[in-house]
């Protein structure tokens, strides 16, 4: 299974100059044992905020630069590239950027968002999620407290 993970605002935003403007660490660790264990699909520049890869996942990254160069890492040019390298029995994971978001959600059979209840100023957006295509699975509210200066929401969509 193709799964799209994302934290996302109000106003779909994801972040600015490369970086995430919220800071939620429920849903870090969320992310992490989602992902763990697992291929993960991202942009070249979603890879270099990383400062270094993420433990326990094979990671892909799609990139138009010839010759890139990520020790350990899969890199391809294309998602169709990246999903083919993928193994077929089990889920792998796109996780961004805006524009690998874009081009994977027709691919993807299911989305992990969570949804940050705020809108940002942003330069990185997640598409829109179209109700006809999707059915929401499952939605799980939280509050704001000492650590998680926003509420938010973990939603999960199956493609219909």
């Amino acid at each position: 299974m193709i799964i799209m993970i994302a934290a996302a605002a109000e106003n779909n935003a994801l972040g600015k100059d490369n970086k995430i403007v919220w800071h939620l660490p429920n849903d870090y660790k969320r992310f992490r044992q989602l992902t763990s264990g697992h291929y993960i699909i991202m942009g070249r520049r979603t890879f270099e905020s990383l400062q270094k890869p993420l433990p326990d996942r094979t990671h892909i990254i799609i990139t138009r630069q010839k010759d890139y160069q990520a020790p350990g890492c899969i890199v391809v040019d294309s998602i169709e590239k990246a999903l083919s390298a993928c193994p077929q029995d089990q889920d792998s994971f796109i996780i961004g950027g805006g524009e690998i978001y874009t081009i994977g959600l027709p691919y993807a059979d299911k989305i992990e968002l969570t949804r940050v209840h705020a809108s940002f100023e942003a330069d990185a957006f997640f598409p829109e999620i179209i109700d006809a295509e999707w059915k929401l699975e499952a939605s799980e509210f939280n509050k704001k407290d000492e650590k998680h200066k926003y509420e938010y929401t973990y939603l999960t969509f199956i493609r219909k």
